[in-house]
Order: C-alpha cells, then structure tokens, then sequence
C-alpha cells in the first residue's frame, strides 16, 4: 500500500486528536450553542443514503505503475444509492498490469455488490492493490455524476 503522508501512522492519529480537543475547547467561546440539527446527514454531514440519482454510471480512473499509467472503466448502477451492479474493463498496457486487472476485475463485484456507494473505497482485491486506485477515482466520479 503506498501512503501520501510520510509521518509516522501514531504522529499522524496524535495530531488529529489533538486537533479534535482543541476545536471542542473553541467551539465554547464566543457565540450561542446552535440548536441540534435533525436532518437526514450521516456522519457529520456525508450525504444520506439515497441522495444519488438511480441508474447506471460510467467513468475512467487512472492508477500508476512502476513501469506506466494504466486506466479502467467503471459502469456501475446505483439504486437509492446502493450498488446493484459492477462492471471494470481494463485496457493493459503491460503483461504483469494484464495479470493484475484480471484479478481485479475478478473480484470487484463481490466486493462492492449490495453496499451504499458511500461505503466504498477499496484497497485491495483478489491481490492486487494498484488497480483499486484507478477504480476509486472512477468511484468519486460516479458519484459526482449521481449526486443529486
């Protein structure tokens, strides 16, 4: 797996707690408490479930290599924001690429099938990890393009 951050995991979890304490202490001081919001938001304001456009979505993502830059495309169809169908087709430039899309590709639809789109984000499938990138990005786009 590789990390965009160089700091070391436990630095990285510190700093962010820290950070969580510090916007608590602030958020006391100086203006009234706002009322408890009741809306529909999960997670502290992720969309809700059913807030993309049933249907069937389409996009390319992208993912280096050692060697290139290799690229899937992702047709995938939501309903009430749930994942109902999955389909990747890659076009490899290299052998060992070839190998590993395969993987990929054979492994996707277990993986994603029957789960909210705001769920995924995939690391590693059926061994290969470089491909799961490429289909992440593919991801935030079929969500910008259901979002409604």
């Amino acid at each position: 797996m590789i990390r965009m951050s160089s700091a070391p995991r436990s630095l990285r979890a510190g700093a962010a707690a820290a950070s969580v304490v510090g916007i608590a202490a602030l958020a006391g001081c100086g203006a009234p408490a706002a009322p408890a919001d009741t809306g529909d938001a999960v997670d502290g304001g992720a969309p809700a479930a059913g807030t993309y456009e049933d249907g069937t979505y389409t996009a390319e993502g992208s993912y280096a290599t050692p060697e290139t830059i290799e690229t899937i495309t992702v047709t995938m169809t939501l309903d009430d924001g749930v994942i109902t169908e999955v389909e990747v087709v890659g076009e490899p430039t290299r052998a060992e690429s070839q190998q590993y899309q395969g993987q990929f590709i054979g492994g996707i639809r277990d993986v994603v099938v029957g789960k909210s789109i705001d769920e995924i984000s995939v690391s590693r499938v059926a061994g290969s990890s470089l491909t799961s990138g490429g289909f992440n990005k593919a991801v935030e786009e079929i969500k910008a393009q259901a979002a409604s």
